[in-house]
């Protein structure tokens, strides 16, 4: 398959992955109660995407590691 049909598709896939609310793996919780906000989200997004994100997951595997 050449990169035209590829990267279109791929980048289909991608949103869909982004809006599906059943496959997330970490939920985020802003504010205080009983104002508080949830985001489900994907861990390997995150990751990519914030290095501080990175910073604190990648902790938080070592810590896991440990145990």
């Amino acid at each position: 398959m050449d990169d035209n049909k590829l990267l279109p598709k791929l980048l289909q896939n991608l949103l869909e992955i982004l809006d599906d609310e059943e496959y997330y793996d970490i939920t985020i919780e802003v504010g205080n109660d009983p104002h508080v906000k949830v985001f489900h989200a994907h861990m390997v997004i995150l990751y990519y995407r914030s290095p501080y994100l990175q910073r604190i997951l990648l902790t938080n595997k070592r810590k896991m590691m440990e145990l």
